[in-house]
């Protein structure tokens, strides 16, 4: 049986009395592009950083590929991870870089990483302090491709890159995704990037998963309903109310339901920025009615 590519039970972070990551339970499969998506300070990074080895968990467990993050050198050998500001060294020329890789990898894939510079045209003398950002985030995912890894850990890699630079780095990623069958994890705010390469979803607001599963099975379970104004105690069960809106005399509703949709409403089909903002909107209204008390 494969090992998820990561599973967590009642993962917490505490920095203080700030509480990063609340209970948070996973079990992702392999072989998947995950997305995770949510508001500044969800909890993003965190989950990210836990599941590379960067953090410790506070309480709960977290497993990637069947083992502890960072737990020796076969384990780090499985897991790349790209960070938000694309790290690279300023002062070394794309050649060091790869050269750097080879030494540090046991797992190197030398050919991989100079056929993808070719591709993306960065010159193997420049140094990383003279590229673009976007040449500086290829550079970065080579790094983290030609390293091999089962699971490629990615924290908002294209936040600050513009449209063209995106769609490269995108085609990039999924070209790796294709030929390796690798799992991958990928934070944005961009959800149209996401619903391009993504075919898992996450979603983390305040520090607690709102909703996870196949990108497919969850836009297949929610709904936007569009009628008369109903009361919710109305509804049938199995209907789940994620996000409501009522005027004089009609009720918009997002729901997830499991049960046919019988009765006096327009059923449409959500797209997948229509559900994640339905679930932030969700989770930041039980957060602003929970400060009240």
């Amino acid at each position: 049986m494969t090992e998820p590519a990561l599973k967590a039970v009642g993962l917490t972070k505490r920095y203080g009395r700030h509480l990063a990551l609340s209970d948070c339970t996973l079990d992702i499969p392999a072989g998947r592009v995950v997305g995770l998506v949510g508001p500044n300070g969800a909890g993003k990074t965190t989950l990210l950083q836990l599941a590379a080895g960067m953090l410790l968990p506070t309480a709960g467990s977290i497993e990637v590929l069947g083992g502890k993050p960072a737990t020796g050198s076969e384990q780090l050998a499985k897991v790349g991870f790209v960070a938000q500001d694309t790290p690279t060294y300023a002062n070394l020329s794309v050649a060091e870089h790869l050269r750097f890789g080879a030494s540090t990898n046991p797992r190197w894939d030398q050919a991989t990483a100079q056929e993808r510079v070719a591709q993306i045209g960065l010159n193997p003398q420049q140094k990383a302090g003279k590229l673009s950002g976007g040449q500086r985030a290829q550079l970065a995912l080579t790094l983290a491709i030609a390293k091999q890894p089962e699971l490629l850990i990615l924290d908002e890699p294209v936040a600050s890159l513009d449209p063209m630079a995106r769609r490269e780095f995108l085609k990039g990623l999924m070209s790796f995704t294709a030929e390796h069958k690798a799992s991958v994890i990928m934070s944005s705010h961009l959800v149209s990037d996401l619903e391009r390469v993504c075919d898992y979803l996450i979603v983390l607001v305040a520090s607690q998963i709102r909703v996870a599963g196949d990108v497919d099975d969850l836009l297949a379970g929610h709904f936007r309903l569009v009628g008369l104004r109903t009361d919710l105690a109305d509804l049938p069960p199995g209907v789940q109310v994620i996000e409501e809106s009522h005027v004089e005399r009609q009720s918009t509703l997002i729901v997830r339901a499991d049960v046919p949709l019988d009765g006096p409403f327009a059923v449409e089909q959500l797209s997948l920025e229509d559900l994640v903002l339905a679930y932030m909107a969700q989770a930041t209204s039980r957060v602003a009615e929970e400060a009240v008390r």
